[in-house]
């Protein structure tokens, strides 16, 4: 397995264990397709975090706090920065 693999399978799972509106481990599998999309096109926290909390909120009708967005979109990015700047 290459490293955008190994990436792509960390980034996945840390969405698939988040649970931010209570609905269970693995219940927002739209969602995380929609969110590991919108990482590929935002390398900035804040407009993640808005992005993530826009997502979720589309499907569920229901606001995640920002805050809470913009922890998962630093934790989101520092797994997709720390991929992009190892040496092979």
């Amino acid at each position: 397995m290459n490293e955008t693999q190994q990436t792509n399978i960390k980034l996945y799972e840390i969405l698939y264990y988040w649970d931010p509106l209570g609905y269970g481990e693995g219940f927002y599998e739209t969602e995380i397709s929609d969110v590991l999309q919108a990482l590929h096109v935002h390398d900035n926290a804040e407009e993640l975090a808005r992005k993530i909390q826009s997502i979720y909120e589309f499907s569920s009708e229901e606001v995640i706090p920002l805050s809470q967005c913009k922890q998962k979109a630093s934790e989101l990015l520092l797994v997709k920065d720390q991929s992009s700047c190892s040496i092979n």
